[in-house]
């Protein structure tokens, strides 16, 4: 447990009031008091810079309204990888809890016993399919990021050829709302485009690169690709290289982490969709403290997207969503 210093008089009436049994626990620093609280943050994958820079964030806002902050993250999106982290943190009983879970569905259970133990829990960037769980959900309108996407591709295509999504895995908020929107655009205002199944790759840039290979080989005139997420952009900048086509199939990816902004600047990446992580993080400590000292929660809050491309890149108003590789 970790405490907020106190000022010296509550520690010396706290000190005479131990002689009080009954009233020994009202001054002692439980994790839901509002004299000690101890908060803990649960990533997505721990080396993904949208989640570096969203913990990077969220820690400063920690530090800046006098708590410390624990950040934990999967080595890889994976349940079986989350599951025992939670665990872990459960353990800790820690006032509140900021988490992105890798799963709509399978880390209901775990959340649903520590949320009932009374740990405040936060849902930043993704979310479960259940309602009851956390007292606060953040994330980027993650549908109209799709669509956006799916209309800076269309441009760069001519309004013709193929066009393919390669995202993570089914199953994951986030990237399942991207390709909706992005389904939802080619097939309403673009007829012309033909799409592809889509296809996953675990989050593995290496997968990512394979698939990209494979799809150039079986479909030539494939004209557009979209990522679903940072990882798969960067696999997707490797295959295309490899196959002597960066420049010639537009891609458009979600996220602005620092390889990719590096690939739009060589051309390999044409359009990114940037979310803002460090908002994320920041409202996440907020609200995870509004809910431990019982003050207004707001239930659900959505942050900013911009479409970054070379032309303004290097714009102030852009500047802002590049993701950091380090505090």
């Amino acid at each position: 447990m970790r405490h907020i210093s106190r000022p010296t008089t509550l520690v010396g009436a706290c000190a005479v009031l131990a002689l009080v049994a009954a009233t020994t626990a009202a001054c002692g620093g439980g994790s839901s008091g509002s004299g000690g609280k101890s908060l803990e943050m649960i990533t997505g994958v721990k080396s993904d810079p949208f989640y570096i820079t969203m913990a990077c964030a969220a820690q400063q806002e920690a530090k800046k309204r006098g708590v410390k902050l624990t950040v934990n993250g999967s080595a890889q999106w994976d349940v079986s990888v989350q599951r025992p982290i939670i665990d872990s943190v459960a353990a800790k009983h820690p006032a509140g809890l900021l988490i992105a879970p890798v799963d709509t569905a399978a880390l209901t259970p775990s959340l649903s016993q520590m949320q009932n133990g009374g740990t405040k829990i936060v849902l930043v960037d993704t979310t479960v399919s259940d309602a009851s769980i956390g007292v606060s959900r953040i994330s980027s309108d993650n549908v109209a990021g799709g669509r956006a996407a799916a209309k800076s591709l269309a441009r760069l295509m001519g309004d013709k050829g193929s066009a393919i999504v390669i995202s993570v895995k089914p199953g994951v908020s986030t990237t399942d709302e991207r390709t909706k929107g992005f389904d939802e655009e080619m097939k309403a205002n673009h007829p012309n485009i033909k799409l592809l199944p889509v296809l996953y790759d675990n989050d593995l840039p290496a997968t990512a690169a394979s698939q990209i290979q494979s799809t150039l080989a079986a479909h030539p005139d494939l004209g557009g690709v979209f990522a679903g997420n940072t990882n798969t952009a960067q696999g997707i900048s490797t295959g295309l290289q490899a196959a002597g086509k960066q420049g010639k199939v537009q891609v458009a990816a979600f996220d602005a982490e620092p390889d990719e902004v590096t690939s739009l600047k060589n051309g390999t990446l044409d359009v990114l969709v940037a979310q803002d992580p460090a908002k994320i993080g920041t409202e996440g400590v907020d609200q995870a403290l509004a809910a431990i000292d019982k003050k207004k929660v707001t239930a659900s809050i959505g942050t900013d997207m911009v479409a970054i491309t070379k032309a303004n890149l290097n714009s102030p108003s852009v500047s802002k969503y590049l993701y950091k590789a380090g505090c």
